[in-house]
Order: C-alpha cells, then sequence, then structure tokens
C-alpha cells in the first residue's frame, strides 16, 4: 500500500489566459487530494471515493471509451493516457480522499488527475511536465473538457512558499516570492460550476475567432489595438500585461499595484469576458469597502466558485470574518473562508 497526493490551487492572477498559450501566475493550496493505492491479482481498477461513499469498478484491459458524466472520468482518463503513452499498469484499489472543494474553482479535478496518475505509476519515473500535459489530454480527450495547461502544472510543479510564473506558450517557469505583510484570503461563493458544462467551451472557440480576426495565430500575439473591438480578445490581451505588471510589482514589494491590478483583473472577467456571477461580484464589492483590503477577484475559471482577496496581513483575521459575516447576512449561509498559503506540488505522501 502506498498513497500519493495532489494539491488544489488558486490563480492568482492570469484567468483564461493559459488556453491562449499566455501567463498565470497560480499557487498551490494546502487543500489536496490523496490517493490510496492497494494492489490487485487481477486486471480490475477499482475507484472509491470517500467523500461520496461510491464504488466503481473498471477493467484495465477494455477501459470505457466514453464518459460517464461522474467523477470516475478524470482517472479513467488518466488511465487510458497513461496506457496510451505506453506505461504498464496493473490491477488496483484507488481510495480517493480529497479536501479540495468541488466546484470552486480551486482545481479538484486536476489534484484528482495528478493524484490517481501518480498512483497508477507508483514510483515509475516521469517527468514533471510530460505527468502535467499527460493530465492535461486526460481532461481534455475523455473528460472533454479543452482546458489550458495550468491546473495540472501547478499541481505537478508547486514550490512550497511561492507563487509560480507560468508561460503557458514555452511552458517555462518562475518561482515568484510574495511581498511580506500581505494575507491571500480566499473565500467560496457557494456557487458551484461544473466548466465542462458551462460556457467554457465557448469562450475557447471565440478566443480562436478573435485571433482569426486579428491575423494572429494565438492571442498571446495579439495588440490591444488588433482586438479593441473585441471584448473577449481585450480580456485576454490585457491580463497578460495585468500577469507581467504583477509580477513587477511584486518584485518591488508595491503592494497598492498589486491590489490595484487584481481588482482590474476581476472587472475585465466581469465585464469584458463575462464570465463572473452575482455572488462573485458582491464577494469583490464587498471585500473592497473593507479594511486592509488591497484588491480582489474571481478566480478559477468563473460562472461560480471563489475569490482571492490581497489584505494586509496584520488585518486578515478581521477581513475572514467580515467577509463571511456579509455573506451570510445576504445569502444566508456561511461560507468557506481561507488563508491560502503556497504549498508544495504532488508527490509521494
Amino acid at each position: 500500500m502506498s498513497a500519493f497526493r495532489a494539491p488544489g490551487r488558486i490563480n492568482l492572477i492570469g484567468e483564461h489566459t493559459d488556453y491562449n498559450l499566455g501567463f498565470v501566475l497560480p499557487l498551490a493550496i494546502h487543500l489536496d487530494c490523496v490517493v490510496t493505492r492497494t494492489p490487485r491479482s487481477d486486471d480490475q481498477l477499482q475507484l472509491h471515493s470517500k467523500q461520496l461513499n461510491q464504488t466503481r469498478t473498471f477493467s484495465l484491459t477494455n477501459l470505457p471509451v466514453g464518459r460517464a458524466g461522474d467523477w470516475t472520468d478524470y482517472c479513467v482518463g488518466v488511465a487510458r493516457e497513461l496506457l496510451t503513452a505506453g506505461y504498464t499498469l496493473t490491477g488496483v484499489d484507488l481510495h480517493i480522499d480529497s479536501q479540495v472543494p468541488v466546484g470552486a474553482g480551486l482545481s479538484s479535478s486536476a489534484a484528482l488527475e495528478v493524484s490517481s496518475a501518480l498512483a497508477l505509476l507508483d514510483g515509475a519515473p516521469i517527468g514533471g511536465l510530460e505527468l502535467a500535459k499527460l493530465c492535461q489530454r486526460a481532461e481534455t480527450n475523455f473528460v472533454g473538457l479543452p482546458c489550458g495547461i495550468m491546473d495540472q502544472a501547478i499541481a505537478v510543479l508547486a514550490q512550497a512558499g511561492t507563487a509560480l510564473l507560468i508561460d503557458c506558450r514555452s511552458l517555462e517557469t518562475k518561482p515568484v516570492p510574495l511581498p511580506h505583510g500581505i494575507a491571500i484570503i480566499v473565500t467560496d461563493s457557494g456557487v458551484k460550476h461544473a466548466l465542462a458544462s458551462s460556457a467554457y467551451a465557448t469562450r475557447v472557440a471565440e478566443c480562436q475567432q478573435a485571433a482569426r480576426n486579428a491575423g494572429v495565430a494565438s492571442l498571446r500575439d495579439a495588440t490591444l489595438d488588433q482586438v479593441a473591438l473585441d471584448p473577449r480578445g481585450r480580456h485576454i490581451v490585457s491580463e497578460n500585461q495585468r500577469v507581467l505588471d504583477f509580477l513587477a510589482a511584486a518584485e518591488a514589494s508595491d503592494l497598492v499595484e498589486m491590489g490595484r491590478l487584481l481588482t482590474a483583473s476581476h472587472r475585465s472577467l466581469q465585464h469584458d469576458y463575462a464570465v463572473s456571477c452575482d455572488e462573485l461580484d458582491f464577494l469583490v464589492d464587498t471585500a473592497l469597502m473593507l479594511p486592509g483590503v488591497l484588491g480582489s477577484r474571481m478566480t478559477g475559471g468563473g460562472f461560480g466558485g471563489c475569490t482571492v482577496t490581497l489584505v494586509h496581513e496584520v488585518m486578515a483575521a478581521q477581513f475572514t470574518h467580515a467577509i463571511a459575516m456579509r455573506h451570510q447576512s445576504r445569502y444566508g449561509q456561511w461560507p468557506l473562508v481561507f488563508r491560502a498559503v503556497p504549498s508544495a506540488g504532488a508527490g509521494r505522501v
């Protein structure tokens, strides 16, 4: 018996830029998915979810070719990609214990994919980027979500104590230490998103069309002038620049500018990219009125999920209580609110 883990993530800034080959700045969080493997003597892949109390069994020599539309798709998709890539898999029971909230925009799917892949491999060597790309293919080819590389890459490559700048075209990465004196607070809106059945794929297609209209292969290469009349393209081009500006502000410990860029990112996602919702906007607008707040925005694919708020560290506890109280007063439920501490990437437990 052995166990492997992969973390959830937040994205500080750089939203929907990954599938446009742009820049992103995510960090791994302490909430993770742990998969414990127990070998079997047959060819069966048995999956058990602790949280859902569900068990499903598949044959590794005859895996489904179509998705079931539930949590097992992520594991089956990974197994299919591993076999396609030439890895040898043997019968195994996988016990899944995930603390990453589903539908909160914290990348529970990538955490499940990466931890499942490591458990299926059971220590067989695989490069970090190879693992991330394999899990991305599983989500695209089997689950049916045309996602970028960000979620899988940060789950694999994250380093404790830093965010990670990822160039989604070259796949070069750079650890980014964050200035002292700030706290990153995550607040769950309580609205569960389902990206595979949402407007996510529509946004991907709209960006491809915007690139064609601008005469470039990818919006990574477009200028603001080229996309001035296209709100989807305008968000992507301006968001790429915000990532680079945020990096410069972090290196200069310019907390005010970091906060301004976060909020500008949200307004662009709210108005140009149209992936926010009333609950996310309420959390951002409320946060910006509270003491000690530098900036706030939605994180993740949108249509629900969480916000990230940059707060002066000395005000973090007060903010955490205040934002929860206001959410409870507005929506009648106490939200999940926690401080994001940059954590390590996937590995053996």
